[in-house]
């Protein structure tokens, strides 16, 4: 069992600290916000006042966060993660972010004679909850050796693919997928549809046809129904991993046309007023601009 940190409390982090909890470990937390870890300090996480304090108190540190400049903000300063880490400590951020300012962070990590790891996750809060949930990481092996035990309390599958900001990279490489199949589910559901077909028949075969990965089964229900609550993974945060990968995409030479389709209609359904829904709003989009409105675009209140 061991003595842990995780700075970031949201959808998926608190619950990865309830797993961790479940497994055993020692838990100290930091938030934003304290509220949101209430139920996490009640099954028994032990709750520190900075990220600082939470890398002082562990021997190895998760964090997960919305985008770079929110890892930033708990890394960098007094009290920052960094300031809190000493030799022979872990600093694992399971956040999306920029793969090169996830590689200076490591350097930073590397000066005070911690080790970091890159380990962002591929799934959502079904999968993590369910116990499915796949990892990847970057660093050094024998960081990663040290922290696979625990990375597999979190997920089963967990795998490294190289060097510090590599996991970053394929875990962008991996989202830009979710959100193209999405559309492309999306348009296969209204060409059925339009053709006379009910949405729930076409979405039902779909789901037990050929197109239906793993990401297509879990989410292309969310075309029928949006799941209550906060959402999944709003088109805000898939705007912000489809534009890391445009963005690596033109560093490395590779064309992502289907992904610069697929951030326009992210941008329309912000501009709908849907953005704060999770990204399979993408279908409703879609819809409206085929003659269809649905009951999520009339509640929207920026109808044309």
């Amino acid at each position: 069992m061991a003595n842990l940190g995780y700075v970031g409390l949201g959808v998926m982090g608190s619950r990865m600290v309830k797993r961790l909890l479940d497994a055993g470990h020692s838990v100290t937390g930091w938030n934003r916000t304290q509220a949101k870890a209430d139920w996490l300090i009640a099954a028994g996480m032990q709750w520190a006042d900075s990220p600082r304090a939470v890398a002082e108190s562990a021997d190895i540190t998760f964090s997960m966060v919305t985008n770079t400049q929110a890892v930033a903000a708990i890394t960098q300063g007094d009290d920052g993660i960094i300031a809190g880490l000493t030799p022979g400590k872990l600093y694992i951020d399971m956040s999306t972010m920029s793969p090169d300012y996830s590689r200076d962070l490591a350097e930073q990590v590397k000066a005070v004679g911690a080790q970091m790891l890159d380990a962002p996750v591929s799934g959502s809060v079904v999968t993590l909850e369910s116990g499915k949930l796949s990892i990847m990481v970057g660093g050094d092996a024998d960081a990663f050796e040290r922290a696979a035990p625990i990375l597999r309390d979190i997920g089963p599958t967990v795998h490294h693919v190289g060097a510090n900001g590599l996991a970053v990279s394929m875990k962008i490489a991996t989202n830009l997928g979710l959100a193209v199949q999405m559309l492309a589910f999306s348009e296969a559901v209204l060409l059925a549809e339009k053709s006379g077909i009910p949405r729930e028949t076409a979405v039902e075969v779909l789901l037990s046809s050929v197109i239906a990965s793993p990401m297509v089964k879990y989410r292309g229900p969310f075309v029928l129904q949006h799941p209550e609550g906060e959402a999944w993974f709003d088109c805000q945060m898939m705007q912000k991993d489809l534009l890391l990968a445009l963005e690596m995409g033109r560093k490395l030479d590779v064309p992502l046309p289907t992904t610069a389709a697929t951030n326009e209609y992210l941008t329309a359904g912000r501009g709908m007023g849907v953005g704060d829904y999770d990204f399979a709003i993408i279908f409703d989009v879609l819809a409206k601009m085929a003659g269809i409105e649905t009951d999520r675009m009339r509640q929207s209140g920026k109808q044309d």
